[in-house]
């Protein structure tokens, strides 16, 4: 199984601080390859994987503000789509845009819609409704105008969330720094409730910032640590008493929630999009419905097991379970696609299917190689144009180059084998009366297919 996931460029994959969705995405990728898939990344160039990585952009937009971003989402998109028959299924996590490019293709691909940015990008994702498979990461968070194949949840890497029994006196706020996530509320329901609060976060509303949250800053209850990094995001996350969620918006799914549970913090948040599938109300936190709500249940925060907060994502939100998730659905829809062209070692264009003659382009992976066989009712004239092979012929070994061609007699046994970096391609012309796939003979064979 070849999958290629197409990540954003916004930053590098996995971020180093903000980038929740390309952190997802580095989560999914090095678990498909801990499981044996051959996974290709494509990233910018300074992502990090243990799979394949392919790139265009050196580095995330946000990172290098000298980046043309519609220029450069192009290169990148392009570069996966210009290359789709090299893999059985796509997936994209780019949101709308590769969508436009599937009409041209015949790999199946899987979007996961990490949320609606906005209402009028519905007409892109309905225009490839039943093309491309979409996988929604909240039931919340579906749009009844949309099939869906699947509802993910999104995982984190538990092992990197320390779990406290015991907890600080203070609230934590983490998220992006913008009305739709609630920075003001969060302010007020701390004040309200006597209460310090740490706020983390990239600043996304630079006006909102100055004018809501500023003023209120004063480095002993209100403190502002800007975006914290991995370690004092699990120091800020694990000594929390709660962490404020009053979220302004239908939230598609909320990382920082099952980040603040993993370390043993309840949550006290808005009832709002996919909250209810996240909190089990009283058991790993609340649901308010606003912020005098809020203020109550920070005054009994403390009935909460903050063990019972752990081993609910455990549980639910472990990136292997998502890994899991993912490898199954992958299976699902190669088993409804049965892509006849798409074999383990590579893939075959049809170029002429005649009566007499029968014209392939096939693609042979590096590593791989084609069962030891022979056939009764055909011969075959192979011509390489692309990388370089092994070829055997009975007991002879051929060394193949591009340029060079190999002639397989009827009942003749062979074999070709990329033994190069690249693809190996080469064009294939059968000649004889039959050429049906009942006239191949395996001897020997790398899939159990004799």
């Amino acid at each position: 199984m070849r999958i290629a996931i197409l990540s954003p460029i916004a930053w590098r994959t996995p971020p180093v601080h903000y980038g929740p969705w390309e952190r997802v995405v580095s989560l999914l990728a090095e678990g498909l390859v801990a499981k044996g898939v051959d996974v290709t990344l494509f990233a910018t160039g300074n992502s990090k994987t243990k799979g394949r990585l392919r790139s265009v952009c050196r580095t995330g937009y946000e990172e290098d503000h000298s980046i043309n971003i519609k220029v450069w989402e192009c290169l990148h998109i392009s570069e996966l789509f210009d290359n789709a028959n090299d893999f059985d299924i796509i997936h994209n996590n780019f949101d709308f845009l590769p969508l436009t490019y599937t009409s041209n293709i015949s790999t199946p691909v899987v979007t996961t819609i990490h949320g609606f940015s906005s209402p009028e990008l519905l007409p892109v994702y309905k225009k490839y409704n039943g093309r491309v498979y979409y996988v929604s990461i909240s039931n919340a968070d579906r749009s009844p105008e949309l099939e869906y194949i699947n509802t993910i949840y999104h995982g984190i890497d538990i092992e990197n969330f320390t779990f406290r029994h015991d907890s600080g006196d203070y609230l934590v706020y983490f998220g992006r720094i913008h009305h739709d996530k609630g920075t003001k509320e969060a302010i007020e329901i701390a004040r309200l409730s006597g209460k310090k609060i740490i706020i983390a976060g990239i600043i996304q509303d630079q006006k909102y910032f100055d004018a809501d949250i500023k003023p209120f800053i004063d480095g002993k209850e209100v403190v502002y640590v800007g975006v914290a990094e991995p370690g004092l995001r699990n120091e800020l996350l694990g000594r929390a008493c709660a962490l404020i969620h009053p979220i302004n918006f239908n939230e598609p799914f909320g990382l920082s929630v099952v980040e603040s549970m993993a370390c043993g913090s309840p949550v006290i948040a808005f009832n709002r999009g996919s909250m209810p599938e996240l909190i089990r109300n009283g058991l790993n936190g609340f649901l308010v419905s606003g912020v005098d709500e809020a203020v109550q249940a920070v005054k009994k925060i403390e009935s909460i097991d903050r063990l019972n907060c752990r081993k609910d994502v455990e549980k639910r939100f472990a990136s292997e379970r998502m890994v899991d998730d993912y490898h199954a659905l992958y299976k699902n829809i190669l088993e409804k696609e049965k892509r006849e062209d798409h074999r383990p070692w590579g893939y075959y264009q049809i170029l002429a299917d005649e009566p007499c003659h029968k014209v392939k382009r096939i693609h042979v992976y590096p590593g791989k190689r084609l069962s030891l066989q022979r056939h009764n009712r055909r011969s075959e004239h192979w011509h390489i144009i692309e990388g370089e092979g092994i070829a055997t012929i009975d007991d002879k070994s051929i060394t193949c180059k591009t340029g060079q061609s190999v002639e397989v007699s009827r009942s003749t046994l062979h074999r070709i084998e990329n033994n190069g970096n690249s693809t190996l391609v080469f064009i294939e012309v059968q000649s004889g009366d039959y050429f049906g796939e009942d006239d191949i003979e395996r001897v020997e064979d790398d899939y159990g297919r004799t």
